[in-house]
């Protein structure tokens, strides 16, 4: 049976399993061509099984994923569920545009209001962004219009800019990090789930299994997951992680297939707070020193490298690198390095002044990891264990 937990202040209690639409599937590998038929049966058979909330976004499968949950839930699906849609700040040229943005996203997902509403990925520069245009306080109009009924924010920075958004409103209801146990220091982080939980704001995660690569089996800390008394899969591993902390409101699964459904349901409907022992997180905490173990870099992104007078982000292109080789995910770090990090900040900007090496307390050879980094996910050359 599907687990409810509370969502922040709200007296309201959601699925322990949130629905993501940006991993539908499609037809032909085309992100904008949804296989309509499919995700019907998905999304039906998770709200038949108790999932109750549902998040997409403008943006997601070229424009499409919005269109396609509209269509799913009409039949009366709508009545039973919450929608969760992001507001993209990036397109945001003027104030005006958050309204006519947001009319659009009404008449795709073919309802009057949206549930829960989202300024899509704040950073810096977005949240500056926010606070000039005036935009809380046309979210703030759009809720008193009916058009929107609760305001969060999703996130990707670091965690002073976490906390500052956080507190720079007071009228949150809920905000949307990444976060699992890869990540327990990266962006929000744990300390970031404890402060704005401790806030009153309901939690959302994504990202739970980083892209799918904690739901691989990896041949390094598969004897790990073998020792546990409980026999799970990596996945349901990454996700009890998740729900057996009290600040988590729920763990959104970008969910491609009707298997995963579920799959993720079951898990959902086996989870709680407080649930795993003291002898299964430390295996989880075990798996995590060995995945970080097979970093060929050495990094911990202190950051005493930066700024780097070229502009490279020395520890982001570490960091990508790496991951290749923790998570046997060679052209996913491809797709990142080339889709994510600014051109501006690649390692193919590094000039070789070698000013870093000096501020490095890892001693690393910085100037010479970088060429490779270029080389192997820039380039597509073979990849490169060592230097």
């Amino acid at each position: 049976m599907m687990q409810y937990r509370n969502f922040g202040q709200l007296d309201w209690k959601v699925s322990a399993l949130g629905f993501g639409c940006m991993r539908l599937p499609t037809i032909d590998d085309n992100a904008g061509n949804i296989d309509q038929e499919k995700v019907d049966e998905m999304i039906h058979y998770a709200i038949e099984s108790g999932v109750n909330y549902f998040d997409t976004a403008y943006g997601y499968h070229d424009q499409k994923s919005e269109a396609a949950l509209g269509k799913a839930l009409q039949g009366g699906y709508r009545e039973r569920v919450k929608i969760a849609t992001k507001s993209p700040i990036w397109l945001i040229k003027e104030p005006v545009d958050f309204d006519r943005l947001l009319d659009e996203q009404l008449e795709r997902l073919q309802v009057q209001t949206i549930d829960f509403y989202l300024l899509h990925a704040l950073n810096k520069d977005a949240w500056q962004k926010t606070v000039e245009f005036g935009l809380l306080q046309r979210a703030e109009a759009a809720k008193a219009g009916g058009r929107i009924q609760h305001l969060g924010f999703s996130f990707h920075d670091d965690l002073e800019t976490f906390k500052k958004i956080v507190d720079g409103y007071e009228a949150w209801d809920f905000c949307q990090i990444q976060y699992n146990y890869m990540n327990t220091e990266y962006q929000a982080g744990t300390e970031g789930l404890k402060y704005a939980a401790g806030r009153g704001l309901g939690v959302i995660i994504m990202e739970p299994l980083l892209g799918g690569k904690l739901a691989a089996e990896i041949p390094a800390v598969q004897p790990l997951w073998n020792s546990a008394s409980i026999q799970r899969q990596p996945a349901e591993w990454a996700f009890q992680w998740l729900w057996n902390q009290p600040e988590v409101t729920l763990a959104l699964s970008g969910m491609s297939t009707l298997e995963q459904v579920q799959q993720n349901i079951a898990s959902a409907s086996a989870s709680g707070p407080g649930l795993l022992d003291d002898s299964e997180l430390a295996i989880i905490a075990k798996v995590r020193q060995v995945m970080e173990g097979l970093s060929p870099i050495p990094c911990t992104a202190c950051e005493y490298c930066l700024p780097c007078p070229n502009g490279v982000n020395i520890p982001r292109n570490f960091d990508v690198y790496n991951q290749a080789a923790m998570y046997n995910s060679l052209e996913n770090s491809r797709g990142e390095y080339k889709r994510w990090i600014p051109d501006e900040q690649k390692a193919a900007q590094c000039i070789q002044c070698e000013e870093c090496l000096p501020k490095c307390p890892q001693h690393i050879a910085i100037s010479a990891w970088l060429p490779v980094v270029e080389e192997v996910l820039g380039l597509d050359r073979p990849y490169v264990q060592a230097v």
